[in-house]
């Protein structure tokens, strides 16, 4: 039996208005390091948080009003936990500071705190409503990223692109991960961290351009996230093929089949196109969107010309034809 990932979920709507806002303070201080918190609406303050454990790394997604937070020097003194946070809005705008520097909190970027060093940031809804903010937040150990903490100094307050590059792809991962981790086993979780590791890793070393100074493994992986996104943004096309990812990427074929290798799952270029293909026409077929789509047109969508051979390949996935997937999906 599979055990979906587990999610650790809390709300202070479960506790009377009067205590909600401490509760949160403290519920701030276990889960990142401790912090001096005010808001205007802590009479009552209404806010949630879900967090994923993945090992080596920690995720979180935390919804509240309008605040303001600083972690000051004698909260360091007293207890620091040595970790990395960055931080992702998903809503609303803001403010980071540390180290004489500061960079806004907008959803296009991440950015980058110390927990060793005093740091704060101001957080607002946009527009200016009652509507709660979102912020997506991992924590990682000092020690768990391999870049010397001199290197990293630099990007402290600094804003990261989570649009585009390496930003985009490690903002992307982690979404889908506090989105959907349903589709994850417990088993997953260790290395979905450190996937998570190593694009973090690459992407603060693409911004400082020390990426070489990477251990090679990292680099790799980083590599093969930028495939992997490649891949998926051409599946329609029925061209593709791990010749044409791989001159993509000007890199040679025996150098693209090595990089998927290295991972030790097994899975190849063509395995990972085919089955990111036919996961594709899973959702689709049973997509009361696409009702007036034949299933070969469905299919064609996704990169299948052939209809025989997509029937066969479906069934060999899921046991079952897609007339048939269809079918259950219509009767609910």
């Amino acid at each position: 039996m599979t055990i979906i990932l587990a999610v650790a979920s809390v709300d202070t709507a479960w506790l009377p208005p009067a205590e909600r806002f401490d509760f949160w303070q403290d519920l701030v201080a276990r889960e990142s390091a401790a912090a001096r918190i005010s808001s205007a609406h802590a009479d009552d303050f209404t806010a949630s948080a879900r967090a994923v454990d993945l090992g080596v790394v920690r995720l979180g997604t935390w919804r509240y009003p309008s605040l303001e937070l600083a972690r000051t020097p004698r909260m360091i003194r007293s207890s620091d936990p040595e970790l990395y946070q960055l931080a992702l809005p998903l809503s609303g705008h803001g403010v980071v500071y540390q180290q004489r520097r500061s960079g806004p909190l907008d959803p296009s970027g991440f950015t980058l705190v110390d927990t060793v060093r005093p740091h704060g940031s101001r957080h607002s809804p946009r527009p200016a409503t009652a509507a709660p903010l979102e912020t997506l937040t991992v924590l990682l150990p000092h020690q768990a990223l391999p870049l010397p903490a001199r290197r990293v100094e630099a990007l402290l307050a600094d804003v990261i692109p989570a649009d585009r590059g390496m930003g985009g792809l490690l903002a992307d991962f982690l979404r889908r991960i506090v989105t959907h981790p349903e589709q994850y086993a417990t088993d997953d979780a260790p290395q979905l961290g450190r996937i998570a590791l190593d694009l973090i890793s690459g992407t603060l070393a693409r911004r400082l351009d020390v990426e070489r100074e990477l251990p090679a493994e990292v680099q790799d992986a980083g590599l093969r996230a930028r495939v992997e996104a490649f891949v998926r943004r051409h599946l329609a096309d029925p061209d593709l093929t791990p010749a044409t990812v791989a001159a993509a990427h000007h890199m040679s074929l025996r150098s693209l089949h090595r990089l998927f290798a290295g991972t030790g799952t097994g899975i190849t270029v063509t395995a990972m196109i085919r089955t990111e293909r036919l996961a594709g026409c899973f959702r689709d077929l049973i997509d009361p969107r696409r009702r007036h789509q034949a299933i070969h047109q469905v299919a064609a969508r996704w990169g299948f010309r052939d209809r025989a051979h997509f029937s066969r390949a479906f069934r060999s996935a899921y046991g079952l034809s897609p007339r048939e997937h269809r079918e259950r999906g219509r009767r609910g």
